[in-house]
């Protein structure tokens, strides 16, 4: 009889999972299965590459996988999941710092939504991509992922007081890229 995974607490998972056995497969399953999406969506949203995200997003459980079973102690799943991906990410752009292509400025609009809505996601996502990478990143894990400021300060490596204060000045960096433009669609 297969066993019910998803009642199982991520300790218990963890526990299994560093336990040599079938039921290993089953625990990383359900690891995957609970935090995929938001880690998918971290990359995505540091990257704003849909390739580049994938292919973080796939090493992200992979570092995990190894990670967990040389016994790391994963006592935040999530917020280790995370960090992997930061990690990954800053790597990643650090490395590719002097390289754009023309084909990541590209913009697409799906013609069945708002177009206003459209623009000021894009727009909200170009102001983001002006922004210093500490203040992108702390704006992304409370406002995205909805992360606690410990959370954040854990992720960061900061103290929760550094974290809110990120937070803080990427609004303010963002309203002030974006003012103009929102003045310009308000008179239209």
């Amino acid at each position: 009889m297969r066993q019910n995974y998803s009642t199982y607490s991520d300790d218990k998972l963890i526990f299994i999972l560093r336990s040599n056995n079938e039921e290993s497969e089953a625990a990383f399953t359900e690891i995957y299965n609970r935090y995929s999406s938001k880690v998918h969506a971290y990359c995505l949203r540091v990257l704003n590459n849909l390739e580049e995200a994938e292919d973080i997003f796939q090493e992200v459980f992979i570092r995990f996988y190894q990670r967990v079973r040389a016994d790391y102690p994963a006592t935040n799943v999530p917020g280790f999941l995370i960090k992997i991906a930061r990690n990954l990410c800053l790597n990643y752009k650090r490395d590719k710092m002097n390289t754009v292509s023309i084909e990541d400025n590209d913009v697409f609009v799906d013609s069945g939504k708002n177009y206003e809505n459209s623009e000021l996601l894009e727009l909200i996502t170009t102001a983001l991509e002006l922004i210093d990478f500490e203040y992108k990143e702390a704006f992304i894990l409370r406002e995205y992922d909805s992360l606690s400021y410990n959370e954040i300060a854990e992720i960061c490596g900061i103290t929760v007081t550094n974290a809110k204060s990120r937070v803080f000045r990427a609004k303010l960096k963002i309203k002030e890229i974006l003012n103009p433009y929102l003045k310009d669609m308000a008179n239209k």
